[in-house]
């Protein structure tokens, strides 16, 4: 069956939802009543909610947890994570108060420079090519003040320009490579706004350089866009003790330390192992990240590479035990802001910014990297004595009650069997049918 349809933006919302839960739908109506069941009680939240993105329907809500007990340089914060995984916030909680007795985490922002290319394809003499730049590179500054002055009132603007040669790639390959500074803000808009008036400039001013002939004035601009590749906009977190501070109950701090060294080391030398090693990483990036209104894919995209500059993906973060101190730390890239974007319109954006008490760029940087760090302490603890599954599945097992439509009589008893046997989908199952068969 044909399902396509013209003009679909068009329609209204209630247009929207009638077309879809007529074609795409066996029960229409449930459908519908789905979708309108997640829509904001209150009209004009959802209209603002309705205008974050286009072709809106309803909301697609995750829950929002927090995690408390992050000592960072020194102050105390509690941190809101926006995530559907279970145990992903009672891990980082529980990372956050061990490190907590223990020193907290110390952060270091390394840099904030963040980078915006003009590709485009020149076929000509590249000596000719960098004098032009040389000659006019001033003029990209001046064209763009206007874009620019706002934003050096703050402490930020474009950092420098160069020229770069590209053509052992591809043929007649050349890029303008810019470095800006954006402060508080992520800087997106800013930066792609410069850069295509750049383009602009590069065009004009070539067809007027007198060394450039017919064919070498005609520079074909392929496109211009920031990079979410940011490896000089960077943050240092880390945290250490004394080995034996990392006694806890009848544990062994050395053979534990140890252990968790080499499972990091594993992490360095092993893809396999280091791209799960990172996602949980990302757990706690990514939660926070979500929670403050940042763009978390392109977080993603950039940490990523990150982990692949050395030319092998390895782990983003790294231990050892030096003179009996345990240390364990990452460095990682990360471009956020505080304003602009969804930071002045989501309500709940800003509620969670206001529980860490309005950050800087700068210091969401070190708050969210903390967390990435702390999540992964907690997974590698988990990996390393326990194993992982034990804990997660117990968190896991509210989701799998739910997906079973447990009565609350058949939940405590569920509840209570599971604390003191092995969780697994397919144990509850076979426990709750045999509930059910007893009170039938």
């Amino acid at each position: 069956m044909n399902k396509t349809i013209s003009g679909f933006s068009k329609l209204s919302k209630e247009e929207k939802i009638n077309w879809i839960a007529g074609e795409y739908f066996s029960n229409p109506e449930e459908a519908t009543a789905i979708i309108r069941n997640y829509w904001n009680s209150d009209a004009k939240l959802q209209k603002l909610h309705d205008d974050f993105i286009e072709n809106t329907i309803t909301n697609f809500y995750l829950p929002l947890g927090i995690a408390p007990n992050f000592l960072i340089n020194g102050k105390s914060y509690t941190v809101p994570m926006a995530i559907e995984e279970s145990s992903v916030v009672a891990a980082a909680a529980k990372a956050a108060k061990f490190w907590s007795e223990r020193g907290g985490f110390k952060a270091t922002v390394i840099n904030t420079e963040k980078i915006g290319q003009v590709h485009f394809l020149y076929k000509g003499d590249a000596a000719k090519l960098e004098r032009f730049f040389n000659e006019n590179k001033t003029r990209f500054f001046e064209e763009t003040e206007s874009m620019t002055k706002n934003m050096q009132k703050r402490g930020g603007g474009i950092l420098d320009i160069v020229l770069k040669d590209k053509t052992d790639l591809l043929p007649n390959y050349f890029q303008l490579h810019a470095t800006f500074e954006t402060k508080d803000s992520m800087g997106a808009n800013f930066i792609n706004s410069c850069l295509e008036q750049f383009a602009k400039t590069l065009k004009k001013e070539a067809q007027s350089f007198e060394l450039f002939s017919e064919e070498e004035k005609n520079i074909q601009v392929v496109m211009s866009i920031l990079s979410n590749y940011v490896p000089n906009c960077l943050v240092r977190v880390e945290v250490s003790c004394k080995v034996d501070d990392l006694k806890e109950k009848n544990s062994n701090p050395r053979d534990f330390a140890e252990k968790f060294v080499q499972a990091v080391q594993i992490a360095e030398v092993e893809p396999y192992r280091a791209v799960t090693h990172n996602k949980g990483i990302m757990n706690g990036i990514d939660a926070v990240v979500l929670a403050t209104g940042n763009d978390f894919r392109a977080v993603e995209a950039g940490v990523h590479a990150y982990a692949s500059k050395s030319g092998r993906y390895q782990s983003l973060s790294h231990a050892k035990i030096e003179n009996d101190i345990f240390h364990f730390w990452m460095e990682v890239p990360l471009a956020l802001g505080t304003v602009g974007g969804l930071t002045s319109l989501h309500p709940l954006v800003k509620l969670a910014l206001e529980m860490l008490e309005k950050p800087s760029a700068q210091e969401l940087m070190q708050i969210v990297a903390v967390v990435g760090l702390a999540q992964n302490f907690a997974a590698l603890r988990s990996l390393t004595t326990t194993g992982i599954q034990e804990g997660h599945m117990k968190m896991h097992l509210g989701n799998i009650i739910n997906q079973l439509e447990a009565t609350d009589e058949e939940r405590i008893k569920i509840v209570n069997h599971f604390e003191h046997h092995p969780v697994s989908h397919a144990a509850v199952v076979e426990y709750v049918n045999d509930l059910r068969k007893v009170k039938s």
